[in-house]
């Protein structure tokens, strides 16, 4: 009896496959000859992509990156209209793409974070179809639950090789870890991995495997490396700033959370490496030993892990080009995706696993809710990203700001978008004083016995109010530009046109 009469005819009788079909594949097939394509308009005639076709991108390049633009330009050429973008995020180098919303190659958006001029005209109302706002769990929920649903996923790949390995830490744009698009290779109906830099097999450094691309797409360049670093990444020396990252300490360390095994996220802004500064010191002095600091990862942070002030570092995107050195070097220094960070329905999500968080906010209101999405006028100028995901995740969620900024209130009666739900929050802290959410007694509790005084959050807001010489706008247009979704799929706010 030979190996083919020993297979069950049951399995045999399941088209289309038969006895002989796997002998009939080419051998050149077999091996993944034929992946690579010289440039973007011979890919896009290989994809068969249709008007309204979803094409997802990821940000991991942050404002360097010139992939997202260099291919709605080719789609352009190909003629496709109405697609709809799926980006992780979207920044002011982004800006080429308005011309293609206002002519109608770009019929709609989704995306995590959003700014820049692209961002001004979804607020102006320049697509017909509301922008989806999602939170970096949220779309990785998204995407795997079938909501987000991606005809093609182009992946910038610092370097790649001809099967299609995906490599982010190798290649003259090496941005370090690529957490966001692993979702997207995982679910779209085609990927593409799209580089500047074609090695040998095996590229060095595989983070997405080639079992996930189905094509290589050659360019010019993935854009500007130096464009990772966006924003402030050192700590802040701003008296302010530094008075806040004193009371964000205190308040860490009177809740009793600061042990052996302490876990951390915070943001990349001043005041807030300025607090995980003031942090690291006070576990210097206690002898304190973290289990890991998560999120977008940054050179102070890993000055931290090489201080001993952590064990490791879970990093699902680095935000300057220390991280990426440090990310290629050091194996306590992890890469994850953007799924196993914050996906709500994954088992074991690291923001579960958040002893605190500092996060910032463009505005507070009396019931904690926070806005990061829009400015005091109305217009569009973030998104979420993480700040829901980890708010809801860490047991201490601590909100870091002043009381006003350019003339206006920061802590508002009511925000002028709610991004992060107020039930998630604990405290707020500014340079003035410290308010506990009703909902936290036992926190207040702690921390009048430690000293700090908290006030309720009425008082604060009365300090801002009075300190400001401006009102914020509110749009009474009927007009939504877009919706702003919790972690969960559900329905925060609605953002209208200005």
């Amino acid at each position: 009896m030979n190996q083919t009469q020993r297979i069950p005819q049951w399995i045999l009788d399941q088209g289309p496959f038969s006895r002989t079909s796997l002998a009939h594949v080419s051998k050149t097939a077999r091996h993944g000859s034929g992946k690579v394509s010289p440039d973007l308009d011979t890919t896009l005639a290989k994809l068969g992509l249709r008007d309204g076709a979803t094409l997802s991108f990821h940000h991991h390049l942050r404002n360097g990156d010139a992939v997202m633009v260099a291919v709605i330009d080719a789609c352009a050429r190909a003629g496709l209209r109405d697609l709809h973008v799926a980006a992780s995020s979207i920044f002011p180098v982004h800006a080429p793409l308005v011309a293609h919303m206002e002519s109608g190659v770009i019929g709609g958006m989704s995306t995590n974070f959003l700014s820049g001029p692209v961002a001004q005209a979804v607020s102006r109302g320049v697509l017909k179809t509301p922008v989806i706002l999602r939170t970096h769990g949220g779309r990785a929920r998204a995407i795997a639950d079938g909501t987000l649903k991606i005809d093609a996923a182009f992946i910038a790949a610092p370097a790649a090789d001809p099967l299609g390995n995906i490599s982010g830490t190798h290649g003259p744009r090496a941005c370090g870890v690529l957490g966001y698009p692993q979702c997207d290779a995982r679910h779209a109906a085609q990927v593409i991995a799209v580089t500047d830099t074609l090695t040998e097999f095996p590229v060095p450094g595989i983070q997405i495997g080639h079992d996930r691309v189905d094509q290589v797409a050659l360019v010019p360049t993935l854009g500007d490396q130096d464009g990772i670093l966006s924003g402030t990444t050192r700590p802040s020396t701003k008296p302010a700033d530094l008075e806040i990252a004193r009371l964000a300490t205190a308040v860490i360390d009177a809740s009793g959370l600061l042990v052996d095994g302490f876990s951390l996220q915070n943001g990349a802004g001043g005041a807030s490496l300025a607090t995980a500064k003031a942090l690291g010191e006070r576990m210097t002095e206690r002898g304190v030993t973290g289990s890991f600091a998560s999120g977008g990862i940054t050179g102070f942070h890993v000055d931290m892990l090489e201080a001993g002030l952590f064990r490791a570092l879970l990093n699902v995107q680095c935000f300057d080009l220390a991280a990426v050195e440090s990310f290629a070097r050091d194996r306590r220094h992890q890469g994850i995706s953007a799924s196993m960070y914050a996906n709500p329905y994954q088992r074991g999500s690291v923001v579960d696993r958040l002893d605190a968080v500092v996060l910032g906010a463009t505005e507070i209101d009396l019931d904690f809710n926070v806005n990061v999405t829009t400015l005091a006028d109305g217009t569009i100028a973030g998104g979420s990203g993480g700040h829901a995901d980890t708010a809801a995740g860490a047991k201490l969620a601590i909100v870091t700001t002043k009381l006003t900024a350019a003339g206006f209130p920061k802590i508002v009666e009511r925000v002028g978008t709610l991004t992060t739900p107020g039930a998630t929050i604990d405290v707020l802290v500014t340079d003035q004083g410290i308010a506990v959410n009703p909902t936290r007694p036992d926190l207040h509790e702690r921390l009048t016995h430690a000293g700090l005084a908290p006030v309720p959050i009425t008082d604060l807001q009365a300090r801002a109010r009075n300190q400001s010489d401006r009102a914020p706008i509110r749009s009474e247009s009927d007009d939504i530009v877009a919706i702003c979704e919790y972690r969960d799929g559900s329905v925060t706010d609605v953002i209208r046109r200005i």
